[in-house]
């Protein structure tokens, strides 16, 4: 093998990302592999091995996850691996590491929720319901950034209450594998509604922010929203 010269450390194995220069990142427009669910380019150089536990941080509705194969591929010049893990809530799933936000479970901050299933279902109801209603911390963080807040906070509204969606927000909230073990389905719905609307309130403070600082970027995160994120936007610029 030969010895990569933008880095002096020792030769790399088979499993671990080459050399980290932009000249050898995959640009914004790659072609996606197909198979594969590739979220987000993680910038740390993150090892996985069979068993390992794991949060997908872009999909924590998924739940938790556990890797039971790993094989070493090469996406875009790089070494990296395909993962197969199987989530608790969303199945098997076959993943590329560089392409995908995944984190060890037991570091995973926010879903101390979901990550422990166990330890969910022995909150009390109100302490339940306070979990379902509120922002998530990687929308409310002030150390995060603005953008990354508001980016954060458009992603939520990939849910609705209709169908398997309402289910899947439930379950990011509070950490429930099935939220229909805890909570009626005619109350999951009022609790969203209650969520949606501590959201527009949010989102709008954030995108009131990010407009006075950086309207290009405001722009940017609006193009890339989920419709009912870039309907939120229209309505909170139009009263301005």
């Amino acid at each position: 093998m030969t010895r990569n010269m933008c880095d002096s450390r020792p030769e790399p194995t088979i499993s671990r990302v080459g050399c980290d220069t932009d000249d050898h990142r995959p640009g914004p427009n790659s072609a996606r592999w197909s198979g594969l669910i590739g979220v987000r380019r993680t910038m740390a150089v993150q090892v996985w091995s069979f068993g390992d536990r794991v949060i997908h941080a872009d999909r924590p509705e998924w739940g938790v996850g556990q890797v039971t194969t790993v094989d070493p591929i090469v996406i875009d010049g790089q070494s990296t691996q395909r993962l197969t893990i199987r989530f608790e809530r969303a199945g098997v799933k076959k993943i590329a590491s560089l392409r995908a936000n995944l984190k060890p479970a037991e570091e995973t901050a926010e879903p101390v929720k979901s990550s422990d299933p166990a330890e969910a279902e022995a909150l009390s109801d109100q302490e339940m319901v306070d979990r379902l209603v509120a922002i998530p911390e990687s929308a409310s963080d002030p150390f995060r950034s603005i953008e990354h807040r508001l980016e954060s906070s458009l992603g939520l509204y990939r849910f609705s209450d209709a169908g398997g969606s309402l289910l899947d927000w439930a379950a990011m909230q509070t950490g429930l594998v099935d939220p229909l073990t805890r909570f009626r389905r005619h109350d999951l719905e009022a609790h969203f509604a209650r969520f949606r609307r501590k959201l527009d309130v949010h989102t709008g403070n954030l995108a009131s922010e990010l407009a006075r600082v950086d309207r290009q970027a405001l722009n940017r995160l609006a193009a890339s929203a989920p419709d009912d994120g870039q309907r939120a936007l229209r309505r909170f610029l139009a009263r301005r």
